[in-house]
């Protein structure tokens, strides 16, 4: 276990300020920052939060330069625990529905039931998004990466009781579980990014966080064929073989609960950049979780992402929930190339997510990055939709590449863009919205194209998600990129704020706050 402070705690001086320099602590004044008493009786008149952060960048000007900033070593392991049981959560997702037929018959029930295992993940996010992302607000992030971690492990002994035809309601019951955990969990990648890591990597820590993501659900379309290939005329041999992957899965889950309480901390000894120091220097008296949600439903350029977002991820829920009935479709009894071209989706959508997050670190170019990827995910479909029915498999695999890169590719795109233009809201609460929408389009998707490939083609589902995703390309080109995060680390507030002027900390004036680099 890392300790933080002292020589362990400091890797390189980003932004950290010479003895001689050094920035006093600032003052709290009835919970208010020095010169931001208010006028009525003490009380401060809520402010939305552009406002907020300028008046924080005000005074960190006034106290003389930036605050100090170093990098956590903890960071490293933070992220890679995290990763890991995301890894498992999603894992647990995608393991019933790519091997929908063997579950179909191990537990007497139809397609659409195994779907339900999937969909649950889906629906139980909608309603439990807001109560998650308050707490993580409320309550802070060692808490909320507990119960994830927690559930999760709960959620996989469950299933282990599971193991025995007629128990589907109790599997669909621990699946639910799981879906619960998940709630704690897709929410987190940008925050912990934003929290313990630098303005130079931030883009990047939260692709590797998205990854550990989409490598469960790659391990999830690879591992399971393999451990359970389908035994219809042996069910005792097809419930050890399930039994194996259960516990399995239950086992490393625990395993990374145990490790989560001993790796996570609330944040760094230090802020990792300037515009976190600005977050931490705004009294919590100024922070509304409603306020919040109304400021982001009040800006137009998250709302557009919103909708897009949700488009594009639902239809790559939709697709990796449906593989399986699409591959075998055209090429019956290739239940673990089913798998094998899920996996080549996912890896190929890792490697996107990896170099479209160095590509934001070193360009910050969001809105035309996440445009051109939209894009071509559009494109890559396409291919896919008219080459699926070809009769090589070879051709799948290489289609099914080529989407997985940009459709998988496009998930932490949009959680930094988000970040980016609604700055200084919560990083959890944004991220949460967007997952919200992207499993209410995900269940419209899935039940949509089920419905289409099973009473007319493949084809016919994919084509529906064509047009879905042709409407999200043009509501990314109408988003307005306002790079707020970016300008607050760049020493450059352009927002319409009431600041304190230096020379006089009592008496606010209506100005236009304007600080450059050299601070």
């Amino acid at each position: 276990m890392v300790e933080d402070g002292g020589e362990e705690e400091a890797e390189g001086d980003s932004g950290e300020m010479p003895a001689a320099a050094a920035v006093p602590p600032l003052q709290r004044c009835n919970g208010f920052l020095p010169g931001k008493e208010a006028e009525d009786g003490g009380r401060a008149a809520p402010a939305g939060g552009g406002e907020r952060a300028g008046e924080a960048e005000a005074m960190l000007s006034a106290a003389g330069g930036r605050p100090e900033t170093r990098l956590s070593r903890r960071r490293l392991a933070v992220l890679a625990v995290f990763s890991c049981y995301s890894l498992v959560n999603a894992f647990q997702w995608i393991q019933y529905s790519i091997l929908s037929n063997v579950f179909a018959g191990f537990y007497g029930v139809s397609f659409t039931q195994i779907d339900w295992l999937s969909m649950v993940y889906m629906v139980a996010y909608v309603p439990l998004i807001l109560p998650a992302t308050w707490l993580l607000d409320a309550r802070g992030l060692r808490l909320t990466a507990l119960l994830g971690a927690g559930l999760n492990g709960l959620g996989a002994w469950l299933k282990c009781a599971s193991l025995a035809p007629g128990r589907y309601p109790l599997t669909l019951a621990a699946q639910a579980v799981c879906a619960v955990a998940q709630v704690f969990i897709l929410g987190l990648p940008s925050r912990i990014a934003s929290v313990w890591f630098g303005p130079t990597e931030v883009s990047t820590a939260c692709a590797v966080a998205v990854l550990g993501n989409q490598l469960g659900t790659a391990i999830g379309f690879l591992l399971p064929p393999v451990l359970v290939p389908n035994t219809p005329d042996d069910i005792n041999l097809m419930a050890h073989n399930i039994s194996i992957m259960f516990y399995g899965t239950a086992i490393v889950s625990t395993l990374l609960f145990f490790l989560t309480g001993v790796v996570f901390e609330e944040k760094p000894k230090y802020p990792p950049s300037h515009s976190q120091a600005v977050l931490q220097t705004m009294p919590p008296e100024d922070y509304s979780y409603k306020q919040s949600i109304i400021n982001l439903f009040k800006n137009i350029p998250f709302v557009l992402l919103l909708i897009s977002y949700g488009i594009m991820t639902g239809a790559f829920y939709s697709v990796s929930t449906l593989l399986n009935q699409m591959v075998v479709t055209h090429y019956e009894g290739e239940e673990v190339n089913a798998g094998r071209i899920g996996l080549t989706l996912v890896v190929a959508g890792m490697v996107g997510s990896i170099i479209c997050g160095l590509w934001l670190d070193y360009t910050k170019t969001y809105k035309q990055t996440t445009l051109i990827v939209y894009i071509l995910s559009f494109i890559g479909l396409l291919v896919f939709t008219f080459t699926l029915d070809l009769g090589y498999l070879i051709v799948v695999f290489v289609t099914g590449g080529v989407l997985g890169f940009f459709m998988t590719g496009y998930l932490p795109l949009g959680f930094e863009f988000a970040v980016e233009i609604t700055y200084p809201e919560s990083e959890g609460t944004s991220s949460g919205l967007l997952n919200a929408s992207a499993q209410i389009f995900g269940i419209v998707f899935t039940l949509v194209q089920g419905k289409l490939t099973t009473d007319y083609s493949p084809r016919a589902g994919n084509l529906f998600l064509c047009a879905w995703i042709f409407v999200g390309i043009v509501l990314t080109a109408l988003i307005k990129s306002d790079l707020r995060r970016h300008n607050v680390n760049s020493g450059i507030m352009n927002l319409d704020v009431k600041a304190v002027p230096v020379d006089s900390p009592v008496e606010p004036e209506s100005t236009t706050l304007k600080i450059q680099s050299a601070l």
